[in-house]
């Protein structure tokens, strides 16, 4: 199996012992491919590029920064996926000038990083805006009417970006996210699009009252990436776990042994990359080695 790690490290994009004075300096002078070569260094070969750096940091997908990365992959035989923008953006929004917007923000982190070859794309088909009428007080009718408005959005800004920007929609794997399951996926059957299975978000009920492993094999026939970390099982009945998820594995409920048996049965050669702190991604490669040490290199 193929362990990888995202690029989105608050501390080493924000050091915390860095004088406050020095901040604005070291956010202008970042250089995305030294941290990817500190993560190759951890001998991480498979690393998420996080399109949200261009937020702050704009200079992380210049064209010169793009052809470091390519170096680096080169030199390292590295992979890599990116995750595509999810801060500022709402792809599924009715507002057609937001909508705009968002897919505009996703086509230009595909277009500036189709040199590297990703191996996929992940997106949030949907955003901070469908999620907080997801969570609202409602009747059920008008919940549900409201979430069909925001998966036709999300299926418009799809085929744009898919229209624009060429790539084959198997590369674009959208995200088990606080949205409801059923919706996503046939979105992705709708479009022939990949999914990516998170497991701490479906472990925390972001997904909805379902069970885990039936989810998963939903998911197997278009599984494109899995983002693993831990998180406590809400069960069918309960709240969303806000903030409960990203844990190092062992910490939460996740059946790990039986999860990478079943991606192991389901021949899953595809990305696995821990949305984790570095610390936490070295301890769960540990707690998968006394679990399972023979899906490890």
């Amino acid at each position: 199996m193929r362990f990888g790690i995202m690029a989105m490290q608050i501390d080493a994009l924000v050091p915390s012992d860095l004088p406050l004075e020095k901040v604005m300096e070291h956010v202008g002078s970042f250089d995305h491919s030294a941290l990817v070569r500190l993560l190759a260094d951890l001998r991480f070969d498979l690393v998420e590029l996080g399109g949200d750096l261009s937020l702050f940091m704009p200079q992380t997908y210049a064209p010169e920064s793009i052809d470091r990365l390519q170096a680096l992959k080169d030199e390292r035989g590295l992979s890599y996926t990116v995750h595509l923008p999810l801060w500022s953006v709402e792809p599924s929004t009715p507002l057609t000038p937001v909508r705009e917007g968002s897919v505009q923000a996703l086509v230009e982190i595909i277009q500036a990083t189709r040199p590297l070859a990703p191996e996929r794309y992940v997106c949030h088909a949907t955003g901070a805006l469908a999620a907080e009428f997801y969570r609202m007080r409602l009747p059920e009718l008008a919940r549900t009417l409201l979430l069909q408005q925001f998966q036709n959005g999300a299926r418009e800004s799809i085929k744009t970006i898919l229209s624009e920007t060429g790539i084959d929609s198997r590369l674009l794997a959208i995200e088990t996210i606080e949205f409801p399951f059923d919706l996503t996926h046939s979105l992705a059957e709708e479009l022939d699009l990949s999914i990516c299975f998170d497991t701490g978000h479906i472990l925390v009920g972001f997904s909805g009252p379902v069970d885990f492993f039936e989810t998963l094999e939903r998911c197997l026939p278009r599984l494109g990436e899995v983002h693993l970390h831990d998180g406590p099982w809400q069960g069918l009945e309960r709240k969303i776990g806000y903030g409960k998820d990203h844990q190092t594995l062992g910490q939460g409920d996740l059946d790990l042994p039986r999860f990478l048996d079943r991606l192991h049965q389901a021949n899953y050669s595809g990305p696995i990359v821990f949305e984790l702190r570095t610390d936490q991604a070295l301890a769960s490669l540990e707690v998968i080695r006394s679990m399972r040490p023979q899906y490890l290199p």
